[in-house]
């Protein structure tokens, strides 16, 4: 019997995934266990192994979709078996519709078709052509190869012109252009088509800007279009800002003592980095103020009693945010063993989804790229991030009121000012502080 194959759920957070490859095509053998397609979540990307033995018999989603969680992709089964039934009505109506091109018979451009209720944009990904694709083209004397090559990449709205016969281009691209942008590009003996516009049509100054680029090989616009991870990073963002009341407190302090620490643990055959010592002396501070180590429910403020420290990576397309549990039961050791394996396995790209759930409190840390200080935006359902800037000799006046120059780091804890009162804030980066000119009240 056919089995629908379903868009799994990794981690408890997501709520799609956007398909990068299929490692089978419709009418190939696949086994349990072997590659069925690679996915991309907010997370992380992944392989996905097939659940079932048979023949592909339908892939109902393209490279580049993103699929919410449990909605059918592909159909597995019997060769020749008749699996319409198991479709939703919404994918059948797609199958009985999809072979009926809406392109105008006068129309000699090939259009990114509608696919059933799906009338958004697609990313037209490397060189795949559908076979529909290749009959239309054949019959309008269309090379999809070269359009392909063109667009690859490219974000395209439904009904979006993507290729043209040789006959029409320049007659397309002038309607998509000023006059002086038309005149220009002809007394410069520019291809229209080869010019990028920035706004609706192609002006001016997008010539200006071709001309430059043509004359240095190498130069020119380069579009990187976004992924399903930029995508929801960039709305868990909004989303952080808009549903909560965001503040922050900044303190700064001597980090003399810590460094001490360290070079003394090193001595001793212990060599941990500044992030595991923030982690061990957080959590210890986390504990004493639960409120900061809390969450906004729509029932109350759910405090918790145990600190699950997220500590935030980056990574050269995201951010990611990988989750130590139960920092606070750790030792020293453990917080730097156990942490640099997340890390590493989030550079990458092997880590699993539950390595991304159930953070409690994040530390963000980008002293090491030389930043002296920086607000770190909330990490929803959490209450507080901390961000930790550079360490920078810095000359203070010490007890005795004389100038000396001490190792001073930037502290900066944005919360949720519906849960954390700005005292409450305060007192938190005041203990904190304590630690660090005295680590060694945590031993």
């Amino acid at each position: 019997m056919a089995e629908i194959v379903k868009m799994p759920k990794q981690g408890l957070q997501m709520t799609e995934g956007t398909i990068l490859k299929w490692f089978v095509e419709e009418g190939q053998e696949i086994k349990e266990g072997e590659p069925l397609f690679e996915v991309e979540t907010d997370k992380l990307t992944l392989v996905v192994d097939s659940h079932f033995s048979g023949t592909v018999l339908k892939l109902l989603a393209q490279i580049g979709d993103a699929v919410p969680i449990m909605e059918p992709i592909a159909v597995i089964g019997a060769a020749d078996e008749d699996f319409a039934a198991l479709l939703p009505e919404k994918r059948k109506k797609q199958e009985e519709t999809v072979s009926q091109a809406e392109v105008p018979v006068t129309d000699t451009s090939s259009s990114l078709p509608v696919f059933g209720e799906s009338k958004g944009e697609r990313i037209v990904q490397g060189k795949f052509v559908t076979p529909r694709a290749r009959k239309i083209a054949a019959e309008m004397n269309i090379s999809l190869e070269a359009a392909a090559q063109s667009t690859s990449g490219n974000k395209v709205s439904s009904r979006e012109i993507i290729a043209f016969n040789e006959a029409e281009r320049s007659n397309r691209a002038r309607l998509k252009a000023s006059p002086v942008a038309q005149r220009m590009a002809e007394e410069k003996g520019i291809e229209l088509a080869s010019v990028r516009k920035t706004g609706d049509r192609i002006m001016k100054a997008d010539v200006t800007s071709a001309l430059a680029s043509a004359g240095v090989p190498g130069r020119g616009t380069h579009l990187i279009p976004f992924t399903g991870m930029r995508k929801i990073i960039a709305s868990r963002m909004l989303e952080s800002q808009h549903e909560m009341a965001q503040t922050h407190n900044r303190i700064r302090t001597d980090v003399s003592e810590l460094i001490a620490l360290r070079e003394k643990l090193a001595e001793n055959g212990l060599k941990v980095s500044f992030n595991d010592i923030f982690i061990r002396l957080l959590s210890r501070v986390l504990r004493e103020f639960p409120k900061v180590n809390s969450c906004w429910t729509e029932e109350g403020i759910l405090l918790h009693d145990y600190v699950n420290m997220g500590i935030a990576v980056g990574l050269d397309d995201g951010l990611v945010v990988p989750v130590l549990p139960n920092a606070d039961a750790l030792t020293l050791a453990e917080i730097s063993e156990q942490s640099g394996k997340l890390v590493r396995a989030a550079r990458e790209g092997m880590s699993n989804p539950d390595d991304f759930s159930g953070g409690t409190f994040t530390l963000s840390n980008l002293g090491m790229f030389e930043t002296d200080e920086f607000v770190a935006i909330v990490n929803p359902p959490q209450a507080a991030i901390l961000a930790l800037g550079s360490i920078i000799r810095q000359p203070v006046a010490d007890e005795k009121e004389e100038i000396v120059v001490r190792p001073m780091i930037t502290l900066t804890l944005s919360y949720d000012h519906r849960i954390i009162d700005g005292a409450v804030a305060a007192k938190f980066l005041q203990r904190l502080k304590q630690l660090i000119r005295n680590p060694l009240l945590v031993y």
